[in-house]
């Protein structure tokens, strides 16, 4: 984590013993911090817009999101997610437990 920059605002919506659902907010440049996925899980983005995804290795991507278009990823990504807008961020996170 680049202590420049701030957090992102997690909020957990639905905890039970089968999803986690989160609505992460970020301000312009705010980030998650390397983390890792312990269980499969879905992406939802509120908002259009970019986010750099910085891997383990300290490979970057661009990611283009479109509000409303979801995506699957499987257990086991290690990353770091960065706005990459002049503009908050928003986006639900759905772990599958």
């Amino acid at each position: 984590m680049n202590p420049s920059r701030p957090k992102g605002i997690p909020t957990v919506k639905i905890d039970n013993d089968r999803v986690r659902v989160t609505e992460w907010r970020f301000a312009p440049r705010a980030e998650t911090g390397h983390h890792r996925h312990e269980t499969d899980y879905v992406v939802v983005p509120v908002s259009n817009g970019s986010l750099l995804i910085v891997d383990n290795d300290g490979d970057e991507i661009i990611s283009e999101l479109s509000a409303g278009e979801p995506y699957f990823r499987k257990a086991g990504v290690e990353h770091n997610v960065i706005n990459n807008n002049s503009t908050e961020f928003t986006f639900i996170e759905i772990e599958l437990l």
